[in-house]
């Protein structure tokens, strides 16, 4: 797999930072990481995108009673929670062993309807805080996920046609259609008909330059088969494709020796 591919570097990095490439796969895309600059610098991206939106949101440390009312409405209220409220409630001194001598308990007043509402509004404060979080988080998370699942519009390769030459005619009874990849880093020659030749010869493709001598692609397969050339930086100081006619084996000199058969400029 061609990891340097932008398109494919983006959505295994996005992946990663978000969280949605988990298990074997996200162990494997660490140990990629170092090999892989593209990879890598694609994973620092989204991981400052994601770094900024979080630090938009400041910091706040909850009272104690919000996690205590949480974990009442996730487990229930807890066994020692009782038993505090009922030592609390029962008297922090022994009775007198004379009820005529002990004084009467005074009634504890109840609390007024508006002492109610005021405390109810003072633990629903940080509650309602921390779901209004929850849902910008989640917001957050959703926008992300569509980033991610939008499919990002991927260049076009550069189509070259190589006609046949005059020459070319009477060798070779085809042409050639060369797919070359928008950045330049992988190129398909697909021959119009099956390429028929003897054994004792070969076709190979050439980057000619505007200046000086082309380069050599390699052989060219024979049959209707294409021929995938992987190299950086095809398209650099690159004027044209040419296809000659060599010895079995290719060229011996790193040069056209034979006559070209097959040309087309970019």
């Amino acid at each position: 797999m061609d990891y340097g591919h932008p398109e494919r570097a983006e959505r295994l990095a996005a992946d990663y930072a978000v969280g949605t490439l988990r298990g074997g796969a996200r162990r494997r895309f660490e140990r990629l990481l170092p090999a892989h600059p593209a990879l890598a610098a694609a994973t620092a991206a989204w991981t400052a995108r994601l770094q900024l939106l979080a630090g938009q949101v400041a910091p706040v440390e909850p009272p104690p009673r919000v996690w205590t009312t949480i974990q009442t409405r996730l487990f229930g209220a807890a066994e020692g929670g009782a038993v505090v409220a009922s030592t609390a409630a029962s008297p922090s001194t022994s009775p007198s062993t004379s009820p005529s001598t002990s004084p009467s308990p005074s009634p504890s007043p109840s609390p007024s309807p508006s002492e109610v509402r005021s405390t109810a509004q003072g633990r629903s404060g940080p509650l309602r805080f921390w779901r209004g979080l929850s849902a910008v988080a989640l917001a957050a998370s959703v926008v992300l996920g569509v980033m991610v699942a939008r499919p990002v519009p991927e260049a076009a390769p550069i189509v070259v046609v190589l006609r046949s030459t005059p020459e070319g005619v009477e060798l070779v009874k085809t042409g050639f259609v060369a797919s070359v990849s928008a950045d330049g880093r992988a190129l398909v020659l697909k021959p119009l008909a099956p390429v028929v030749i003897d054994a004792a010869h070969a076709l190979e493709l050439w980057a000619v330059p505007k200046a000086g001598a082309p380069r050599s692609l390699g052989l060219i397969a024979a049959g209707d088969v294409p021929t995938t050339v992987t190299r950086a930086n095809l398209l650099d100081d690159t004027q044209a494709f040419a296809v000659s006619l060599e010895p079995s084996g290719g060229s011996r000199t790193g040069k056209p020796t034979g006559p070209i058969v097959s040309a087309g400029g970019i």
